[in-house]
Order: structure tokens, then sequence, then C-alpha cells
């Protein structure tokens, strides 16, 4: 292959981005030549042609109508969920039994969103195992993982390869205890979380589920289970959660200001936002493993996000604790549900604090209504958090046109559609369950709207579409620290509601930008 010269773009005292290289007039050529010698691609002509027709709504019905392939859809695997649950006790070391890959994704997806180390290990299951099963793997990698990172707690989960060759979890665990691999009072609970049904959501509630199964019912028969008595505390588990960090301890900060007895069950918010101060902590923060028992006796249980515990939830109850599902609290409405309700299981009074935050939330809305008013949104993401999302929009006088949802069932479709229909704002907006970003693209060509909200992999369709892209959700690679913001409760929804104003006033400054053609007022005031 011929040797490119790069000495006359860049050297050790110039070293260019990337970004700027590769457009260097040397790569050009090479791209280009590459293209037609390698690429055998169709005529220019042709392909503008094809890209046109996609634009159309014969396209639409034709994408509409596909049933045996997704395309880019808004949704990782269950493994991911059960990992982001793991990482939320004290010391605990989430296993996946299968491939180093799957794991190394895993593992990546985490640190690229939250910008910290992600500690995770695999069985390292390769052919042999696919063949006469992963017991040798759990055992060596049981033992490895207990000796060499000393957790307090270990995890198991399974991918793709594990599921489909029917590994026993239970009988592995056990085998790997007789062996000696790990001590026999040593906690490991696990779930089976297979990466071809469901999503990360639905991850992330087996995790939940298998962990305090595995407390509750006896550690495995290893212990008789427990047996509840009741007290006045309330259990919170806050689902899979991008902005973990920040409503964490927003939450906190809410209950301590109601003098609530809470236990946050699962809480990961240390642990993706460790100090650099010359310690690493591999584990940090968490819920105390003591604590995963006392929970069972917890009067009542409280799911910020309802969708990542619909397994958990109806266990829980099952063992005589009320609970209470909601879906993102954001916003004034959502943030008023949700502390009326803490209120009344703690019989704590809601703060004058509190009512405060509300009163500011509620003038800031008021201060931008007029830039949001009969704005079109279209949005996408995770079940609770798209229902939190048009939820608001609704409330700040937006329309949302297009809601998304690809791990969205039909319980999730007909929530959606009663929370249109309550809002004259929601009159012409319409939800797509189980659909993906291909569809996302057809219908913002075809049903324009002025925004988008999703995360980072819907830059492309804002490249595609020209709509212009705010960004929430999960994962956001190519924006930092976002998720150091809540945008639960009134603090959080006022974080949203900026980054909705922000988007809109850029656009607004694109449109402006030309001096005495296109500034034709005083531009510097909004």
């Amino acid at each position: 292959m011929e040797k490119t010269d790069v000495s006359k773009s860049q050297n050790a005292e110039n070293v260019l981005d990337h970004f700027n290289l590769f457009r260097q007039p040397q790569y050009l050529e090479m791209f280009e030549r590459k293209k037609c010698e390698f690429e055998n691609p169709a005529p220019a002509n042709e392909v503008e042609k094809i890209r046109e027709w996609t634009k159309s709504w014969d396209y639409r019905e034709k994408n509409f109508a596909r049933e045996a392939i997704s395309i880019n859809p808004s949704k990782a695997c269950q493994p991911l969920g059960a990992i982001f649950a793991a990482v939320g006790f004290e010391g605990t070391l989430p296993f996946v039994h299968g491939s180093q890959g799957c794991v190394a994704y895993f593992r990546s997806h985490f640190s690229r969103h939250f910008k910290e180390p992600s500690s995770c290990v695999s069985s390292s299951m390769t052919e042999d195992a696919a063949v006469f099963g992963g017991l040798n793997n759990m055992i060596d990698g049981l033992a490895n993982s207990f000796s060499l990172y000393k957790p307090k707690m270990i995890a198991v989960s399974t991918t793709c390869m594990a599921e489909v060759i029917g590994d026993d979890l239970n009988a592995f665990i056990k085998n790997a205890r007789d062996k000696g691999s790990i001590p026999q009072d040593f906690d490991v609970p696990f779930a089976h979380t297979p990466s071809f049904v469901g999503s990360h959501v639905t991850g992330y509630d087996n995790m939940m589920k298998g962990i305090l199964s595995y407390f509750w019912d006896g550690k495995a028969g290893t212990i008789p289970p427990v047996e509840r008595k009741p007290v006045e505390r309330i259990n919170i588990i806050g689902g899979f959660d991008p902005y973990t960090v920040g409503n964490m301890r927003e939450l906190k900060r809410i209950l301590n200001l109601m003098s609530v007895n809470y236990l946050i069950v699962s809480d990961n918010s240390d642990v993706w936002d460790t100090p650099t101060d010359g310690t690493f902590r591999m584990y940090d923060g968490g819920t105390k493993l003591s604590d995963i028992t006392e929970a069972l006796h917890s009067k009542a249980t409280i799911s910020i996000q309802g969708f990542c515990t619909e397994k958990t939830l109806p266990y829980i109850a099952e063992k005589g604790q009320q609970t209470i599902a909601f879906h993102c609290p954001i916003g004034v409405r959502a943030t008023d549900e949700l502390l009326m309700e803490i209120s009344k299981l703690s019989g704590k009074p809601i703060p004058e604090e509190l009512e405060k935050e509300r009163g500011r939330l509620v003038d800031a809305i008021a201060d931008s209504t007029a830039h949001i008013h009969g704005k079109r949104f279209a949005l996408f993401g995770d079940p609770d958090m798209a229902l939190g999302l048009t939820g608001f929009l609704l409330e700040l006088g937006a329309e949302p046109v297009h809601v998304l949802c690809t791990n969205g069932g039909k319980e999730w479709e007909e929530k959606a559609k009663a929370l249109l229909a309550s809002s004259p704002f929601g009159k012409n907006g319409n939800v797509y369950a189980g659909k993906d970003l291909w569809h996302m693209r057809s219908l913002l060509f075809t049903e324009p709207v002025d925004f988008l909200i999703g995360n980072t992999y819907a830059k492309y369709l804002e490249r595609d579409t020209g709509t212009p892209l705010i960004r929430i959700g999960f994962p956001l690679f190519d924006r930092h620290h976002h998720h150091r913001y809540p945008i639960w409760g009134y603090q959080g929804g006022l974080n949203v509601l900026v980054w909705i104003l922000d988007k809109i006033f850029d656009e607004m400054d694109k449109n402006t930008i030309v001096p005495a053609k296109s500034d034709y007022s005083y531009d510097i005031i909004r």
C-alpha cells in the first residue's frame, strides 16, 4: 500500500487533531482513490435519487411496515442494566458470565458516559465453553475475582452465549463454592439476563430482584429466609438512571429536608463520581450490604422509574410492603405527586424550602414561556424518561409531536397516549412503541418538528434531517458532566428547562447572525 506523507501537515511541534488531519490534501486524495478502487460505489446521481426518496411518505410507509429487522434501536442489552444495579451496592463487583468482548462494551459504555472507570469482570467464555459449558470459567473466574479484587459481594449476570447453551448460574455458583473458589458464606447473588430479550432496563430489574431475593429468601439456601418486621421507613429505588450522580444526591437532599426515614436501594452516585485525590477507589459508596436485608422491613418501596422495576415491585409487594411507581419526576406536577406521596407515607410535612423551590420553577417557566410555547418536539428515550420528558414539555406549553421508545411496550404506549390526551398541547402528538431511530428519521422528514430530544446517537439524525438536538438521555458520549446535574425534582426541572432554552436561543442566534441583514432587532436581548 502506498505510504502517505504527512510530514508537511504535522510534526512534533504541530500535532493536528484528526478532524483537521484528515482534511489535508493527501488524505482527501487517498480517500477518493480508495473509494474508486475498493468500494465500487453506485453513481452519485443514483445515490442522491434514492436518498431523496427515503425522505418521502412513500418510503415512510414501507419503513414502518418492516418487521424482520431493527435499524439503530435506542436500547442496550440486559447485562448493561444488571451491572448498573450491581454497582449501587457496597463493595460489589459485577461479574458477567460470558465473553470478554461483551464486558468490554459494557465498561466502555459507562466509562464514556460518566467519565469514570467502570469495574466489571467476565468469565471469559470462548468457543470451548460454548460447546462444553462455562462451569470451569465460572469456577476460575470467581476465584480470581475474589482473590484479586477483594470485593464484599460479587453479582453475577449472563450474556447471550451463556443463555443459549443453558448454563445454570445457581448450580455453577454452588459448584464454585464446593471447589473452594469462594468461601461458603460469601455473597454471590445472580440474575439470568439474556441479551436477546428485553433491554438494559429489563436487566436492571432482573438484577435488582435477584439481589433482594438472595438476601430476603435465605441466601440461596445457606440460611433461613428473613422474617419481616415492619418499621417506619421508606425504600427508594432509582432505576436505570443516566443522571444518577445528580439525581440521587438531589433526592437525598429532598428526603433529608423532609426528615424522612429512608433507605436508598442501589445507590451508585459515588462510584461514578470518585474524587481525584491520589486514592483509587474501585468501590465507593453504595447501599450497605446489611441494609439490603433491612430493606425488607420497610413499610413501603417507591420506584422512581416504574418500568425499571416491573418484576421487582411485585416481588416486594408479595412480602407485605406497599409499593408505588413513578415515571421519572421532571417538572412541577410530577415532583408535586412524588413529594405528596412521600409526605403521605412518612407523615412528614413538605417544608417551606421545597415550596419556595417549586415557586421558583413556576416563575422560571413563566419567564420563558413565550419562547417555548407552541414549539414542536420529537423525543426518544427509555420508557420512564420518555414519559417524564413528555409530561414536562406539556407543562411548558410545548407540543410533543413524536414520542418514540424502542424498549416500550403496550403498557408504555397506553400511558404515553393518556398523557398526551390530558393536555391540549398533546392533541397532535403520536407515540411509537418498539420503533427505532430509522423510524424516527422518517418521522422527522415527513412531519418536521422544531427540536429533537435524545441521546448522543441522535446527532446523526440532527445532521441528516437538520433538526436541532437537545441532548438528554443515555448515553451522552459527546458532552461532558451532564450526569452531575439532577433532572428530578424542582431543581432538576429547572436544569431541563435551561437546556431546552439554551438550544432554542442558539437556533435563534443562528438565524440572526448576519449584520444588517438578519439582525433586525436588538439581538443581544432575549
